[in-house]
């Protein structure tokens, strides 16, 4: 039997169980109650200096049941799927019911919202990978960094990961839906030395398909490129200057937005955006569109973690906030209907305007080019933030000089406003497809 029909026939399975589970719940006196089954099977595979370092085989998952009575909430666990653990864990839920507090917003997503017949969303792409061939893809992949030059004196070495999975969803709605999906990944990691300087940088692909992975060996010059040009790095002296994040950490940003977004953080007050919808929140040109269904999305899902189905969705239009990110409680909490984000976003589009890298080098023009972030110095009820950084002077446009051990600050609000340009260099590697970001402004700490 393939791996791809054993996985599938595995999400039918999981699928009867949770149907008894639910059964269950009702039988022991629960007004509602929702099963989440996830699994996750795969192989990691390491090299460093060409030896194996590390084989992982991953196979692991839990079955969680919330059950609901009278406006009360319990919840349990289990790994264990045989029908002695699951009657135990329903009951156990059930028990903790009885002693949780009275709570009018919690309970199911309303069945109106709900994803009864989820589109197939391409995110299955199994691939038969032998253990062998995964430290072959490792070794050649580090192999090309340690080769690129001979101030690559080290390596923190190479990873080849392969998962596959699935999640299963029902209610007592009648809903009860699930798919399988894969990602695969590879990633360098090099160290590089000149005199008594000495740097770490990485690189790495990922996708759900393993076909269309970026080649080792170009992940391995990119990791050993980006370690050499943060040799001899300089400090700064203190300023105000511009500052570009580049495309692979502009995703950062928006996540603080993210966070500050949310519903959790929205209803308790403790988020610098209560009571900004509608409120132009970044400049005109910018707009955040959500797409849960691209076909092999990397953060695409026909439903979130409570079933509701996902829709695309405008977050930002012009600079205007258009949606919180919402759950059903969070949702009941402020007063309006879930978003279909709890679990988290799905495959956010940042419209560009400042054309290409190089490009936006240009209209930075004397600033600094921001490539690492160090520290999580951020305050989302405040908007503050500060962060330790690493990159590159940048003056008339060129880079000048690696720079390191500084600190960047300013707040978010102003961040957001003084947003110059997004550039055309999306980087596709996660679940903000994000080009690099030039703010006019921020505070820079150095020497």
């Amino acid at each position: 039997m393939s791996e791809s029909n054993n996985l599938l026939e595995q999400v039918d399975q999981v699928k009867t169980r949770v149907a008894k589970v639910l059964e269950l719940a009702k039988s022991l006196g629960a007004d509602g109650a929702e099963v989440a089954m996830s699994r996750q099977q795969g192989l990691s595979a390491s090299t460093r200096l060409g030896e194996v370092e590390n084989v992982e085989f991953t196979n692991d998952g839990a079955l969680g049941i919330t059950v609901y009575q009278g406006g009360r909430k319990g919840s349990a666990s289990t790994a264990d799927l045989s029908e002695a653990a699951l009657t135990k864990s329903v009951q156990a839920a059930v028990d903790i019911a009885k002693y949780t507090s009275v709570d009018d917003c919690a309970g199911l997503a309303d069945k109106d919202l709900l994803a009864m017949d989820p589109p197939d969303l391409d995110l299955y792409h199994p691939h038969e990978l032998s253990t062998d061939q995964a430290i072959a893809l490792a070794k050649e992949c580090e192999d090309a960094g340690l080769a690129a030059d001979k101030r690559i004196t080290n390596s923190d070495g190479a990873t080849l990961a392969s998962f596959e999975g699935f999640k299963v969803y029902g209610n007592s709605n009648g809903q009860l839906v699930g798919y399988p999906s894969s990602r695969y990944s590879l990633s360098c990691v090099m160290i590089a030395s000149d005199d008594d300087d000495m740097q770490r940088d990485y690189a790495y692909t990922v996708n759900r398909d393993f076909n269309e992975l970026v080649d080792g060996k170009s992940i391995g010059e990119q990791a050993a490129q980006e370690v050499l040009s943060r040799l001899n790095s300089q400090k700064l002296s203190t300023m105000k200057v511009p500052v570009m994040f580049r495309a692979d950490i502009a995703n950062t940003v928006f996540g603080h937005f993210i966070a500050a977004n949310s519903g959790g953080n929205l209803y308790r007050k403790s988020s610098f955006l209560v009571d900004a919808l509608g409120q132009d929140i970044f400049p005109k040109f910018l707009s955040i569109q959500e797409r849960p269904h691209l076909l092999k999305g990397l953060a695409s899902s026909p439903f979130d973690s409570e079933g509701v189905k996902t829709i695309d969705r405008d977050i930002i239009v012009n600079g205007q906030l258009q949606s919180y990110l919402l759950t059903s409680y969070s949702a009941r909490k402020l007063g309006m209907t879930t978003t279909g984000h709890a679990g988290g976003i799905h495959n956010w589009l940042v419209t560009a305007n400042g054309g290409d890298f190089d490009a936006m080098l240009k209209q930075l023009g004397t600033g600094l080019l921001v490539t690492e972030l160090m520290g999580q110095g951020v305050n989302v009820v405040t908007g503050d933030y500060s962060r330790g950084a690493g990159g590159f002077w940048v003056e008339n446009g060129k880079i000048a000089y690696p720079v390191s051990e500084i600190t960047i600050a300013g707040n978010l609000k102003d961040m957001f406003k003084g947003l110059v340009a997004v550039g055309s260099d999306t980087d596709m590697k996660g679940s903000i497809r994000t080009g690099s970001l030039l703010i006019d402004e921020m505070q820079v700490a150095g020497n």
